[in-house]
């Protein structure tokens, strides 16, 4: 089963009753966004997963701004939307190059659901395409979710602060490459990177138009993290660096972590900080 879905194949099987559609639209500048454009039109039968109130969990003092949700409230809104644990095809879309359906995509296989793609180009291939759309609300076929947690798919602060710089690990930071460096943060109170990461910004997955870069160009951008024992990636709050995590799957690496507080949780504590370029121990 392959993590991306093209729009020919998702409408080819617009209606089909084993898949559920999910429309993650988002704006971190304006978090009602999102849902109102899906009031306004969506795909047919999906449904809305808003990132701050389905994806995550309230914010507080330390954790990041999107600390991840709490697994049986999560579980419990997948069951309403008639997604059944282990059966249920899960395809989730956005308009932001993949920065939030890729979330859904993470913390579906994070709770043990493998059956979730994203749809290749998002909301904007879709109606590039002359798709339909729609603004009539879904029909919900109630299923049953019971999440199988995979602990192995985090790395939570005390992990990466005990193996960040050991030989056989490479830390990942996903962010923009000026925001890495320290040269702009429009989010957070501290700019830089935590020392010892290597910047893989996020919109180097995808191209301008929205859909995924090819299998090939995923393989040789991370080439030359082939050899890693470990792999932790994170980003400003655990979001986009889930695309880097499709991506990595995409390349044939599928042993990568995610530190879900990221950048956000980590400046937000009285820890080491780098800007520039970094330097490896």
């Amino acid at each position: 089963m392959s993590d991306l879905v093209s729009p020919q194949w998702l409408a080819d099987r617009i209606d089909d009753r084993q898949i559920v559609i999910a429309d993650c639209r988002f704006s971190l500048a304006d978090p009602e966004l999102g849902h109102q454009q899906y009031l306004a039109n969506h795909l047919p039968n999906a449904f809305y997963l808003n990132l701050d109130g389905d994806l995550s969990s309230p914010v507080g003092k330390v954790g990041g701004r999107h600390p991840l949700p709490d697994p049986q409230k999560l579980s419990e809104k997948l069951a309403a939307m008639g997604v059944n644990f282990g059966e249920t095809m899960v395809v989730a879309y956005d308009d932001t190059r993949m920065a939030f359906a890729a979330r859904l995509w993470w913390l579906l296989r994070y709770f043990g659901h493998d059956r979730v793609a994203i749809l290749d180009g998002g909301w904007t291939q879709w109606q590039a395409l002359g798709y339909p759309v729609t603004n009539t609300l879904p029909q919900p076929q109630p299923g049953q979710f019971s999440p199988q947690l995979r602990s192995q798919f985090v790395a939570d602060l005390e992990t990466v602060k005990k193996r960040k710089d050991l030989d056989s690990v490479v830390l990942v930071d996903s962010r923009d490459r000026d925001r890495f460096l320290g040269e702009r943060e429009p989010i957070d109170p501290v700019a830089g990177h935590i020392p010892g990461a290597l910047n893989y910004p996020w919109k180097e997955v995808t191209q301008e138009s929205s859909l995924v870069c090819n299998e090939e160009a995923q393989k040789q951008r991370w080439s030359d993290l082939e050899d890693a024992e470990e792999i932790v990636v994170y980003c400003g709050s655990g979001v986009t660096a889930c695309v880097n995590l499709l991506s990595l799957k995409l390349a044939g690496i599928d042993n990568a972590k995610l530190y879900p507080g990221g950048w956000s949780d980590w400046c937000s504590r009285d820890l080491p900080i780098e800007t520039g370029e970094t330097t490896k121990p």
